[in-house]
């Protein structure tokens, strides 16, 4: 069975580049901070999401719709609504991460299938067996913090389809790191969907070292001729006892394509895509390669590899946990 293709979309004309690239199925959020990339210029009204639902089910693809931040309490009203707008566009499934929502969608919209976000950390069978049993969940987004053999292991106790990320940026959205950006910004990317948001990120030149700010926080200082990535505090540039580097994570991007026939063999059903922020020919790059390798995969032909090197963060790619040795 071909490994499902998952892609990002930003913007309707990226979900249609995604579509006509060769996407099974693509993921995008309304325009609003009922989801994770909650930035200006992206995501959909409710009109621009039923007319990409509708053109991507002409061409044979689906739509999952977002909605994985997690309600502000009293505010639960604007969650609901999206819950129910994407099952009137005709969405395939809802993305979901907060346990009262999930309990809400399971209660009112029986028939709208539900998948587990990556934010929701669901990182073994029990904890996703309890997400299938309990809101009839389907399908979980599992964590960039897993190896193969870990994933293997997951999908023989557990019936729930298992999706995982194959290339782009490296967001784990655990560990404390959201809530890092969160004091330096007071935007929440858990809550309000926004990470290091551009009001908040400030450049200075100090004698040729280029500093880079967050929030009033200095996370990066470069000297001439170095690239400086955009600053994300989970890969910002620290010093703590003797060491001085990337102690979070590295300033480069996933890419897992080499991995391919190892996650088929795990039980992986769906490889998802990292990019709601990129634009519609890199969206349509990225899905014309890994459309190209899966179905080389299922027909027994040789992997093309090396084919996204220059579409990565920095041209660097790391294959991140999948073969990491922890800090």
């Amino acid at each position: 069975m071909v490994m499902e293709i998952v892609c990002p979309a930003g913007t309707p004309a990226a979900l249609r580049a995604a579509v006509k690239a060769g996407a099974h199925t693509v993921y995008c959020g309304f325009n609003d901070e009922t989801n994770a990339r909650n930035f200006p210029g992206l995501n959909f009204n409710r009109d621009e999401m039923r007319e990409g639902i509708a053109f991507a089910r002409s061409h044979g693809a689906k739509v999952l719709v977002a909605i994985n931040t997690f309600p502000r309490a009293g505010g639960e009203e604007m969650w609901h609504r999206a819950v129910a707008d994407a099952e009137a566009c005709g969405a395939h499934a809802v993305i979901l991460a907060d346990l009262g929502l999930l309990a809400y969608a399971a209660k009112t919209h029986p028939g709208l299938r539900r998948h587990l976000s990556v934010q929701a950390a669901a990182a073994n069978a029990d904890m996703i067996n309890f997400y299938g049993t309990e809101f009839g969940v389907k399908r979980v987004v599992l964590p960039r913090v897993l190896s193969v053999p870990e994933i293997a292991a997951i999908n023989k106790e557990t019936e729930v389809e298992t999706e995982v990320f194959v290339f782009g940026g490296l967001c784990v959205m655990a560990e404390g790191r959201c809530s890092l950006s969160s004091y330096a910004t007071g935007r929440s990317p858990n809550m309000n969907g926004v990470c290091s948001p551009a009001s908040h990120v400030e450049y200075e030149d100090n004698g040729g070292v280029l500093d880079a700010r967050l929030g009033g926080y200095t996370i990066h200082r470069v000297g001439k001729g170095e690239s400086a990535p955009y600053p994300t505090l989970c890969k910002g540039c620290f010093s703590a006892g003797e060491k001085t580097g990337h102690l979070f994570e590295d300033p480069v991007s996933l890419n897992a394509e080499a991995l391919l026939p190892e996650l088929q063999k795990a039980g992986v059903t769906a490889l998802k895509i990292e990019g709601r922020q990129r634009s519609r020919s890199y969206v349509a790059e990225v899905v014309r390669n890994f459309r190209a390798a899966v179905d080389a995969l299922d027909a027994g032909r040789p992997l093309p590899t090396g084919m996204l090197a220059r579409l990565s963060e920095g041209q660097a790619t790391t294959t991140g946990a999948y073969k990491k040795t922890w800090r």
